[in-house]
C-alpha cells in the first residue's frame, strides 16, 4: 500500500490517552515501557511514567547515572510503548531522545512530593547495595539534611524527551484480525500506512 501524507498522529494518541484515563488510568501518570540499548548492542527495557507530552516529545525524568541514562547516552535513541489491555489498545513510539533542559526539569521537581523529592537525592539509580537498610539510612540523612529548607534538585537528576520519528498504533480485533496503523516522519510531515496484523 503507497503511503499517504497525513496530520500528525499526536491527536489520535492524545485521544487515546485521555480515553485511557476514563477507564481509570491515574490521571498524573500513564505508565509506559521504555527500551534502550546498551553499548554493545543489548536492548534494555523498563517501566517508567509519563509526565508529560506534545508536539516536541515524550517527557520522563530519571537519575542521570541510572543504566537507561547510560545507554543513551551511548544510544541517543529509544522506544516507548503503551499498552492499554481494557481498551484493546497499544501504541508504540520511536525516536530520538534528549536530555530535558535544567529549567524544565527545575519546574517539574518543585511540583514532586517532599518525599519524592528527598528519594531522588537518596537513590544511587542502578548501582549494587548491600541491603535495603543502606537505602533507608540515605532516606533519613537527607530528610534530616534538609529539615526546614527548600529542597533544591540533584544535579544527576533529570528528564528526557523522545521526540517521536515513528507512531505504530495498533487495535485489537476477534482472531487476531489486528488493526495497525504506522505514521512515519517524513520531513515536516507524516506519511501513514497500513500494517498487516
Amino acid at each position: 500500500m503507497q503511503a499517504k501524507k497525513t496530520d500528525e498522529p499526536l491527536s489520535l494518541f492524545a485521544e487515546w490517552y485521555h480515553l485511557a484515563h476514563v477507564k481509570h488510568v491515574e490521571p498524573q501518570d500513564t505508565v509506559m515501557c521504555v527500551s534502550t540499548v546498551s553499548p554493545e548492542g543489548r536492548p534494555s527495557s523498563r517501566m517508567v511514567l509519563l509526565k508529560s507530552f506534545d508536539e516536541n516529545g515524550f517527557v520522563f525524568y530519571t537519575n542521570l547515572e541510572s543504566r537507561k541514562a547510560r545507554h543513551i547516552q551511548h544510544n541517543p535513541y529509544a522506544a516507548l510503548c503503551f499498552f492499554w489491555p481494557e481498551m484493546l489498545k497499544q501504541v508504540r513510539i520511536e525516536g530520538a531522545i534528549a536530555q530535558i533542559e535544567s529549567q524544565e526539569a527545575d519546574a517539574y521537581f518543585a511540583t514532586r512530593p517532599r518525599e519524592s523529592q528527598i528519594a531522588s537525592w537518596a537513590s544511587k539509580q542502578s548501582e549494587v547495595m548491600a541491603s535495603r537498610d543502606d537505602l533507608m539510612t540515605r532516606f533519613r540523612e537527607f530528610e534530616q539534611k534538609f529539615k526546614g529548607k527548600d529542597i533544591s534538585r540533584p544535579p544527576f537528576w533529570s528528564g528526557y524527551r523522545v521526540q517521536a520519528e515513528r507512531f505504530e498504533f495498533w487495535i485489537g480485533h476477534q482472531y487476531r484480525l489486528n488493526e495497525r496503523i504506522l505514521y512515519r516522519k517524513e520531513g515536516d510531515s507524516w506519511a501513514k500506512e497500513l500494517l498487516y496484523p
